[in-house]
């Protein structure tokens, strides 16, 4: 028997529950999985054909060929929107997930004290809004893969660090609910140069709601809708 994690809009498909057990007798490949879900659960396993939620192993994106071990950690991820409490990571707290807002100011100053090189800062800060595909919201709920979600962020910071001519980049993002007009992401970029702080900056923000497994819920008049895009 092996549980799969589920979040956003699968637990809702579901009948609300927040995992399946399934037991898995006629093989072990990601493949079987999605076959015994599709079979229970006909609306997930069509998502998962159209690509529309991947399933992972051990917080990895899995192929279909991928063998499931006893004691795997297995999810399935719906259309990412994009963080509990974790330990410090990678350079102190330069990449956090976290319930509670920040301060903007104090983050730059974070980043400012990394090093006296920095000539320029790029800094993006997602805000809740009261409007959305045309309708009124009035809440937003983040749920998050975590562990999976922490370790996609620091992804995108070593990968910005690496690839971009850049001297320290700091990510934010908030889970839990969120008020409209409350902080939710946080990007900071400091460089020698505003053009590469740019760069990076724009990259860092799209990557992260391409990679990162964070869901949105908005709390609208018509009921809640889990946001499979994130412009």
């Amino acid at each position: 028997m092996i549980t799969v994690r589920l979040f956003g809009m699968t637990k809702m498909l579901a009948g609300n529950q927040s995992s399946l057990s399934l037991n898995m007798t006629d093989g072990r490949h990601v493949k079987d999985l999605v076959g015994l879900i599709e079979t229970r659960y006909p609306a997930i396993g069509e998502l998962i054909h159209k690509k529309k939620v991947l399933v992972s192993v051990n917080q990895e994106i899995a192929h279909e060929e991928t063998i499931i071990k006893d004691n795997d950690e297995i999810a399935l991820l719906p259309p990412f929107a994009g963080g509990a409490e974790l330990e410090l990571m990678n350079d102190d707290q330069f990449v956090r997930v976290q319930r509670e807002n920040f301060s903007v100011d104090q983050e730059l100053d974070r980043v400012r004290s990394r090093s006296k090189r920095i000539g320029g800062i790029a800094t993006f800060l997602g805000i809740a809004r009261d409007r959305s595909r045309g309708r009124d919201v009035d809440g937003i709920t983040f749920e998050h893969y975590e562990g999976m979600a922490q370790k996609k962020l620091c992804e995108i910071r070593e990968r910005a660090l690496k690839d971009f001519d850049v001297l320290e980049l700091l990510i934010i993002h908030r889970y839990g609910e969120i008020a409209i007009g409350e902080n939710i992401v946080l990007i900071i970029v400091g460089a020698e140069h505003r053009s590469d702080a740019f760069r990076a900056c724009k990259w860092a923000i799209d990557e992260l709601k391409q990679i990162t497994p964070i869901w949105k819920l908005e709390h609208t008049s018509d009921g809640e809708v889990w946001v499979e895009e994130h412009p």
